[in-house]
């Protein structure tokens, strides 16, 4: 039964009129200067400055990536069961300034790894709490048929923080030391991230009671994780983010140890996160279209070939061609995976099974750098045949997307679109 005001009813989510947008809008400057943007995008820019600084091996100081990641995948799900059960905001605010004052609280660092790794430790607690794990429970309430555009308007958030941020980071290395440029992301967390979280990013008013009402609003996790669908999503971002992460946390190392010079290396990443929005945009309106597993399908194909071509970047203009390739596949593969959860699954337990998504994730992510920081330290440099290596986990998700089924919800979304169509139409009522 719709429940919402009659004068609302006739809004549509394609209309820019539509009370879900705005939260779109925040949620992506809210994920552009997160955890997901500041911290994977910037990681490799402070590894020669540390080196430089306190004599720690590339390793060891991969090591604290290693540590943050698999932090985010111990507390994933944790976060995930919060934002199911409360108020967003009640959960991004706070963990946003912690997560500011613990990447700002690197300044201090006084050449003890122990202070170092438990820092990161700390910022992987609150991390994913700032990121598209915890905006992306509050988009998917008010979006059905235009999901899919609207979780990439929100994903673009990290590739337009990966755009600025690292331009940014290396200006403030250059001129004014990496304590500071700590200190700079810090500030940026905190005032780009705190405003419009706390005006817009909610839930659509009686959701939670519609979940109650419409059988159609999806599985509990209990169903989800009984079936193969997601345990096959799980494994695909586990290979994918090996590659994936293991080269960004290392792009810039990559490529300066192939000649590149510095400031080319950190447009590269710039680029990156270009080629990411660019990537989401396109993929969001595909996700609409066609078939999702394809589209993945064809999306880990891409970012293979880009870990090639960074891999034997001999020439600035090849390692920013090939991060501009990775960048394009690799931001867009994060829109595919909210999407089908939430198309596979529904929403009623869609953060606790997006949070156990990330924890496959970041064990990808604890695992890459560190094998590409091993692969550097036992052959003595970055040797392309051995970093291309990076491409076969990818190519390993590649083929798990073809044993994803047709969407398992589909017959019980014919019964139900016109109600979830009519309960995602209500307006925003504070």
């Amino acid at each position: 039964m719709d429940t919402s005001p009659p004068e609302l009813r006739e809004y549509s989510e394609s209309d820019w009129s539509y009370p879900g947008w705005p939260v779109v809008l925040a949620a992506f400057f809210g994920v552009m200067a997160s955890f997901a943007a500041i911290v994977p995008y910037t990681f490799s820019l402070f590894i020669a400055p540390l080196h430089e600084a306190f004599g720690w091996k590339r390793d060891g100081i991969s090591l604290a990536f290693g540590i943050t990641a698999m932090t985010v995948a111990a507390c994933s799900p944790g976060i995930g069961h919060l934002l199911d059960r409360y108020p967003p905001r009640r959960i991004i605010l706070p963990a946003i300034v912690l997560f500011a004052a613990g990447v700002a609280s690197l300044s201090l660092l006084r050449g003890h790894l122990a202070q170092f790794y438990a820092t990161y430790l700390f910022i992987g607690v609150v991390g994913n709490a700032t990121a598209q794990l915890a905006y992306s429970r509050t988009v998917s309430t008010w979006f059905f048929a235009r999901r899919g555009v609207a979780f990439a308007i929100m994903l673009t958030g990290s590739g337009a923080g990966s755009i600025v941020l690292p331009i940014l980071a290396q200006h403030m290395i250059s001129s004014q030391g990496w304590r500071s440029a700590y200190v700079a992301l810090g500030v940026v967390a905190l005032f780009v991230g705190i405003p419009l979280t706390a005006v817009f990013v909610r839930e659509r008013p009686g959701f939670h009671a519609s979940i109650q009402a419409q059988d159609g609003t999806g599985m509990s996790a209990a169903e989800a994780l009984r079936g193969r669908v997601v345990w096959i999503l799980f494994a695909c971002l586990l290979f994918y983010s090996i590659s994936s992460n293991g080269a960004v946390a290392h792009l810039s190392a990559i490529l300066t140890d192939h000649g590149v010079r510095t400031g080319a290396a950190a447009l590269a990443l710039s680029v990156m996160g270009a080629a990411g929005i660019i990537g989401r945009l396109v993929t969001g309106h595909l996700l609409d279209r066609f078939f999702a597993p394809r589209v993945s399908l064809l999306l880990l194909l891409l970012s293979g070939v880009g870990l090639v071509m960074i891999a034997h970047a001999n020439s600035a203009a090849l390692g920013i061609a090939g991060a501009a390739v990775l960048g394009f596949g690799m931001g867009s593969e994060a829109d595919v995976t909210p999407y089908l959860l939430a198309r596979y699954c529904g929403v009623k337990s869609f953060s606790l099974l997006y949070g156990c998504s990330w924890t496959a994730y970041a064990i990808g992510g604890a695992i890459g750098p560190v094998l590409v920081g091993k692969v550097f330290e036992s052959a003595g440099g970055y040797q392309p045949g051995l970093v291309q290596l990076l491409g076969v986990p990818c190519l390993i998700a590649a083929a798990l997307t073809l044993g994803l089924p047709r969407y398992e919800l589909r017959a019980r979304s014919t019964q139900s679109n016109t109600s979830e169509a009519l309960i995602t139409a209500a307006a925003l009522v504070d």
